[in-house]
């Protein structure tokens, strides 16, 4: 049964998903441990609520991947592997390269058709110029609702950045996740958003077993969140595009090395680039984090 973290009862409201959402945040912080069991009634009893949202959360927390339902044992929090690992790395990055494409044939599009939308009858691309579209705001390039919510992103990576550079991984996670999903959510396109999201939940999942393995965590993480975005708002989708590569390099060379040494294997080559800087200063939110670009260092 996992330990208990804090406030003990839960509201009635939207209860289903508070409770989904506090044994994520116990998987993240490793006070839920893979392999780990237990049963809806001990978590139930845990927040004080009845049987019912609870097994609605725990089968939400199954359905993206975080839980696994033994049908005599209740339930089991999932054991990842370094190959399954690769793997999510892999489909997020296949994610990313899509957006990115996506927002460069819509820039194209709008650079062509002018703002207001020109020969194409108000349309980008085949959508409204007016409508977020497949591609959101940036179809319409200077769009201030695009530099409106850039902004806002912006300080979500600038959090995330102090985070990294402090080694505060918990603060770490939840920016993170919040800065990538508010990120993804400016090109349009909700099911991607959802599916790159349930992508960095799982890479976060699979991460911290090994991260919370090291003693220290300055200077080792990813941090150059508001690199990505300042690129964006420069419409520089290359350097944007390599900053974000540069990020899933450094996630599968850090968290590889980790699982290799405790495994005895040979460490893989460092991924990332060795002439990578250190950070900055500390802060929280909602995938994995390590060093390329201006982040930081593999140690």
């Amino acid at each position: 049964m996992p330990a208990s973290s804090g406030n003990g009862a839960v509201t009635r409201s939207t209860l289903r998903q508070q409770i989904a959402d506090a044994l994520r945040d116990e998987v993240l912080a490793g006070r839920l441990q893979p392999g780990q069991e237990f049963t809806v009634k001990e978590i139930a009893e845990q927040y004080g609520v009845s049987a019912t949202p609870v097994r609605e959360a725990l089968v939400d927390l199954s359905a993206q991947g975080l839980l696994e339902a033994d049908q005599h044992r209740g339930f089991r929090v999932h054991e990842y592997s370094l190959a399954d690992f690769r793997g999510m790395i892999e489909a997020r990055g296949l994610v990313t390269d899509g957006m990115f494409h996506g927002l460069a044939k819509g820039l194209a599009t709008g650079a062509a058709t002018g703002a207001a939308g020109g020969p194409a009858g108000g349309r980008a691309g085949g959508f409204a110029s007016d409508s977020p579209g497949p591609r959101g705001f940036f179809v319409r390039v200077g769009d201030p609702r695009a530099a409106a919510a850039l902004a806002g992103v912006r300080r979500r990576g600038e959090e995330a950045r102090r985070a990294a550079a402090a080694g505060d991984l918990n603060i770490l996670i939840g920016y993170d996740l919040r800065f990538w999903r508010e990120l993804g959510a400016l090109f349009g396109n909700p099911y991607l958003t959802d599916f790159l999201h349930r992508m960095r939940v799982q890479t976060w999942v699979c991460a911290v077993q090994h991260l919370r393995r090291l003693s220290g965590l300055r200077g080792q993480l990813w941090s150059d969140y508001t690199e990505v975005v300042d690129a964006l708002t420069r419409r520089e989708l290359a350097e944007a595009h390599r900053v974000v590569d540069a990020y899933d390099l450094h996630s599968l060379a850090l968290i590889e090395g980790l699982a290799n040494d405790r495994t005895g294997l040979p460490a893989v080559p460092d991924l990332a680039d060795p002439a990578s800087g250190g950070g900055e200063d500390t802060e929280k939110d909602d995938g994995v984090t390590a060093t390329a670009g201006n982040g930081g260092t593999l140690g």
